[in-house]
């Protein structure tokens, strides 16, 4: 169990202090996986950035992922509902226009605080708080790797055990903390697993944003939950 995403963050940097990395760029995944991010990238040194991705929803069950979408609008199907969409072809494809749309919300929002980061020839750590399905992590590294960063490492608190060699294949390295074979939710492995909304989002970013820096020209502070650390 962690206490909260702080937590979770601190021990995953322990995994991965003593590594070399050149240039280290963290980019988390909204909302939970900024929180989580911001403090990993500063436990790190690094750069903190956004990734959107977003689950598409199964009907009738919101929380069950059967694909998702990048913010390059590209839609990925989870293998094992390839099968089963062929009647669903209407309903998938207002349900990647809403999520397309979402994407572009969020993506307006957030640049205006944190204008993108350069990938080009550093250690990328793409995280979030934890994977289920993996499906928005699957999105997340495919639009990544072609921006040739140096090294792609995906780096999560939780995994489900029977995503870890397809995702490994997205990616360059995968480093974790737990990945239990029997998995419900990410929240049960938080004692303190509140949701984020868009002004905690926003308050963390703009912490790692070149004007706050340039204005405070202080150590970089993470911010979870919306509070100061």
């Amino acid at each position: 169990m962690f206490q909260d995403r702080e937590d979770a963050a601190r021990q995953l940097a322990e995994r991965i202090h003593g590594r070399k990395l050149d240039d280290p760029l963290v980019l988390a995944i909204p909302r939970g996986g900024v929180a989580l991010g911001s403090v990993l990238a500063q436990q790190l040194g690094a750069d903190l950035d956004i990734v959107l991705s977003r689950k598409l929803r199964a009907p009738g069950q919101p929380e069950l992922a059967i694909g998702s979408v990048s913010e390059t609008g590209e839609s990925f199907i989870s293998p094992y509902c390839r099968d089963i969409l062929g009647p669903m072809k209407t309903y998938l494809e207002r349900e990647t226009r809403h999520q397309c749309a979402e994407i572009a919300r969020r993506k307006s929002l957030f640049r205006t605080i944190l204008p993108q980061v350069p990938i080009v020839g550093r250690s990328v750590i793409v995280t979030d708080d934890g994977i289920a399905t993996g499906s928005t992590m699957m999105a997340a590294l495919q639009t990544i790797r072609p921006q040739k960063p140096r090294e792609l490492i995906l780096a999560v608190p939780v995994i489900a055990q029977d995503r870890l060699e397809g995702l490994g294949q997205l990616c360059d390295e995968i480093i974790y903390l737990l990945a239990p074979r029997f998995f419900q939710a990410i929240g049960q492995f938080y004692h303190d697993f509140h949701q984020l909304d868009d002004d905690d989002v926003c308050e963390i970013l703009r912490s790692f944003s070149p004007t706050f820096r340039d204005k405070n020209d202080l150590s970089r502070e993470p911010i979870t939950h919306g509070k100061r650390s």
